[in-house]
């Protein structure tokens, strides 16, 4: 038995519910749900860090960079390999490979490593933390770090139970001296007035830790991340540069809202103003929004491609249906 054909009727009532129906699909699809959020490696990069242009927040904009699967941030004193991004604690983990630890000293008389040196415009929304230490090395008497008051070392001190003390007791300076003896008081200088070996300082107090205009031979850099002192001194030590960023406080209102409503949040890359990407319109509200300046400038054209679309197809099935009337009646 041959299956029964569809009536005339059938065809126009199945063509008349798609296009009622299309439009709540092409609305839905007008807007698609953008992401930029992204992988390096195995590390996850998202707000306010991001790789793709508009993405992350303008004040961490051009920071982050993802190459050959390492992440990696740049800033003019140099380049660091991204170690960890905690999100809950706002914190960057940060390698300089020119950076000395307690295994092995790197210095020369032009100064060695990176340091660490912020653009203006990004200091209210980066720094390093107040628990890192940085330990100068070999720096000279004419340095800016003991202008003012050269025979006590002032800006010298420990951070957070970290310093030269400790630090010169590590296996480095024994290969750095060759088993030879090393100069009495390195920590705080020799005799009055002579630089010491090793200058520790926090972040805090010179706001820029620039190696060669500091006029040091090198440098190290620790954190803590626990409030007791790390056993076994500075081989214990946490080794690398620990970051933290901060955001304006309507800045979490603002993302939270972009966020809730199915967009992403990004900047305007010319205002660097916050937007919320909503696919192929941005808004400087959430995407939600329909009185926005922002919104929809390309969202129209979308719209009515949709419905001539849904329109041709309803003429093209009234047609096939006045063709199959007509050959019914053959």
């Amino acid at each position: 038995m041959a299956p029964a054909r569809p009536s005339p009727a059938a065809l126009l009532l199945a063509l008349c519910s798609v296009a009622v129906a299309s439009p709540a699909a092409a609305a839905a699809a007008n807007v698609p749900i953008t992401t930029c959020r992204s992988f390096c490696g195995n590390i996850t990069v998202d707000y306010p860090f991001a790789l793709r242009p508009g993405c992350g927040h303008a004040g961490l904009r051009d920071l982050l960079f993802c190459i050959n699967g390492a992440l990696m941030l740049h800033l003019p004193s140099g380049s660091y390999r991204v170690l960890d991004v905690d999100y809950a604690y706002r914190g960057l983990t940060l390698h300089d490979p020119a950076m000395s630890d307690c295994r092995a000293l790197d210095r020369s008389p032009r100064g060695r490593g990176n340091g660490f040196v912020l653009e203006p415009w990004r200091e209210p929304f980066l720094a390093v933390d107040p628990d890192n230490v940085f330990l100068l090395l070999g720096c000279r008497a004419t340095s800016p770090l003991f202008q003012g008051f050269p025979d006590r070392h002032l800006p010298c001190r420990n951070v957070s139970g970290m310093g030269c003390e400790d630090y010169l007791g590590c296996p480095a300076w024994d290969d750095y001296y060759d088993g030879g003896r090393r100069p009495s008081g390195a920590a705080y200088g020799a005799a009055a007035g002579a630089p010491p070996e090793c200058c520790a300082v926090p972040w805090g107090a010179i706001r820029a830790v620039n190696v060669s205009r500091l006029e040091c031979e090198g440098y190290s850099s620790a954190y803590s991340l626990a409030p007791v002192r790390a056993a076994g001194g500075a081989a214990g030590w946490a080794y690398g540069i620990r970051a933290s960023w901060a955001l304006p406080e309507a800045n979490r209102g603002f993302c939270g809202a972009c966020r809730a409503t199915g967009g992403a949040c990004g900047h305007d890359m010319e205002s660097h103003a916050d937007l919320c990407l909503c696919g192929d319109w941005n808004s400087t509200s959430n995407c939600d929004s329909s009185a926005d300046a922002a919104a929809r400038s390309a969202a129209p054209r979308p719209r009515a491609a949709a419905a001539a679309l849904r329109w041709a197809v309803l003429a093209s099935g009234l047609a096939s249906m006045w063709w199959y009337a007509s050959m019914s009646k053959l």
